[in-house]
């Protein structure tokens, strides 16, 4: 029988997933942007996972928007996620995963650590990976899944950030700009703590971010995404009364 998957979006990331899944030996859907979800959803009734690999900016409208018979098996992988982004949408048991590889224009993918995924199709995204040499890390519990979404979010909006105002590499800003850093990480928690409604053990974290900083020293701290990055979390520090003094600092100083 004819294994089927739908992938929405297909940047560079989107692409990976595909490239994955076809020599697992799937045939694949692209959705791309301005295609009727619905109607794909009609033809490709039999879809096992729909990998929904729209950016970070796009993700709530097109969840809002997904056709009812692909709830239950939807792959997330953006970064900025945590439990609410998909709840709030009625999905069933999404799949997720903490994306750390790279993938730009005219380079093949750069793998700075292993993959965290959690879901029901966790263990098929491992072997699908694993034929590009991907290392996939599966997840015990939802309780693990939340820990590696935060240490993602707490990574790619620190180092963002921080990119802003000292550019460089990851280690130049841990070697050089420690202090400043710490700051912004401090903010990122502050936030961080705030919508998961816990608190967290924030050596841990530090931790788990040096971790990565090791899988990839040279690793750029600013994307193109940086400052919409730190729009949104002072975005949703304004919705949670925080003052993240370090983030209101370095915005002004991009005015």
């Amino acid at each position: 029988m004819d294994k089927h998957i739908v992938v929405m979006g297909m940047g560079e990331i989107g692409s990976v997933f595909a490239r994955a899944f076809l020599r697992l030996g799937y045939t694949v859907s692209p959705l791309l942007r301005g295609m009727d979800a619905e109607a794909v959803a009609m033809q490709v009734k039999c879809a096992e996972m729909v990998v929904v690999a729209v950016g970070e900016n796009s993700l709530q409208q097109v969840l809002t928007d997904l056709p009812e018979q692909w709830r239950d098996r939807v792959v997330l992988l953006q970064n900025e996620l945590l439990p609410q982004d998909w709840q709030q949408h009625r999905l069933k048991n999404p799949t997720v995963i903490s994306v750390w590889f790279e993938k730009k224009r005219g380079m093949d993918s750069k793998v700075v650590m292993a993959s965290p995924v959690y879901g029901a199709h966790a263990e098929c995204l491992q072997q699908a990976l694993a034929t590009l040499e991907i290392p996939v890390e599966l997840l015990s519990d939802e309780a693990a899944l939340q820990h590696a979404l935060v240490l993602k979010n707490l990574y790619i909006l620190t180092t963002n950030i921080a990119g802003l105002e000292v550019g460089g590499n990851v280690q130049q800003l841990w070697q050089q700009h420690h202090e400043l850093a710490c700051r912004i990480a401090g903010d990122v928690l502050d936030i961080q703590e705030k919508l998961i409604g816990e608190a967290l053990d924030r050596t841990a974290m530090i931790e788990g971010m040096l971790g990565a900083f090791d899988g990839d020293p040279e690793h750029a701290c600013m994307g193109r995404s940086a400052p919409l990055r730190l729009q949104r979390a002072l975005a949703l520090a304004d919705e949670k009364g925080l003052d993240v003094p370090e983030l209101r600092r370095i915005s002004a100083a991009q005015e």
